[in-house]
């Protein structure tokens, strides 16, 4: 009886010393989304990243290794590095005004006065619309008989083909992403100031210091964490553009309008390609994680 007893309480004090381990509690919590991100994110990545150097057919001819052959079709293609250089413009015309103008507004907002809250909401709302739903409503308001080339033509000027026009097609979707972002970005840097504690800016008074001076040393500073984290999401949100390309111009016209995921898209599904537009995407892949790799190693 006394052996018995002696190897329960062995058995007991082993699993308690297994639970008290923080490092099993931890494996033991995070398992269920280790999972979930293993089956969703990483064997999806490899996946890619192995479907980039075949043929990548999913009919009944099957998959065929063919190495380096799809990075070496987007080197020498003209219609990869014209969507590169489009991709790149509409990255920096697009992320540059999601910073400064929710940054502005954020600190105009963060003072005390009337309908402060109704004017919060109001900046937040484009942002929980869904792209598709914008995109309409921009197509509609740039269309050649929309309200847009009403109004010209009320004040005497031609009316301008905004969609279909080579020139006017990119700035279009800018002026639809940099809607949609900055009421994201406003609260996110509202929330940064409001962490900031009253004291500083107390103190930097009584030392003399200017308004200028304040938001350079007091309040950028302070809002370096957030600053990283907005703008990782804005880099993000922009690259993986696809939705205003699909609905409003398709690409174009001549290509001016394609984005990189709109690129891989017309590869993958429109051609069947998609060894040629895994390698597309893993090449957008590595690109958003050595921007994301940079932004992050600046926050240290």
């Amino acid at each position: 009886m006394f052996k018995i007893y002696y190897t329960k309480t062995s058995f007991n004090l082993n699993a308690k010393s297994w639970l008290d381990n923080h490092t099993f509690a931890a494996s033991i919590f995070l398992s269920p989304a280790i999972l979930l991100l293993t089956v969703f994110v990483f064997f999806p990545i490899i996946y890619l990243v192995y479907l980039s150097f075949t043929t990548g057919s999913f009919t009944n001819s099957g998959i065929y290794w063919v190495g380096f052959k799809n990075y070496w079709r987007l080197l020498l293609n003209h219609d990869f590095w014209e969507v590169m250089g489009n991709t790149l413009y509409f990255t920096s015309a697009v992320v540059i005004p999601s910073l400064v103008i929710p940054l502005g507004l954020a600190i105009l907002l963060n003072q005390t006065f009337q309908f402060q809250g109704i004017l919060r909401t109001a900046y937040f709302l484009p942002s929980i619309i869904s792209m598709v739903a914008a995109g309409l409503g921009f197509r509609w308001l740039f269309q050649n008989q929309g309200p847009v080339n009403m109004i010209l033509e009320s004040i005497g000027i031609e009316p301008i083909s905004w969609l279909g026009d080579t020139f006017w097609g990119m700035p279009i979707l800018i002026i639809l992403c940099i809607w949609k972002q900055v009421g994201f970005n406003m609260v996110v840097f509202l929330a940064g100031l409001q962490t900031i504690p009253i004291s500083y800016y107390e103190a930097a008074e009584l030392d003399g210091a200017n308004d200028w001076q304040q938001f350079w040393y007091i309040t950028l500073s302070s809002l370096q964490p957030t600053f990283v984290f907005t703008l990782i999401t804005t880099v993000i949100f922009t690259l993986r553009s696809f939705e205003q390309v699909y609905i409003l111009t398709g690409g174009g016209p001549l290509n001016s309008t394609n984005l990189l995921v709109y690129y891989i898209y017309q590869e993958a599904f429109g051609k069947f390609d998609f060894g040629y537009a895994a390698a597309a995407a893993t090449v957008l892949l590595g690109i958003t994680m050595v921007i994301v790799y940079l932004q992050l190693r600046n926050l240290q």
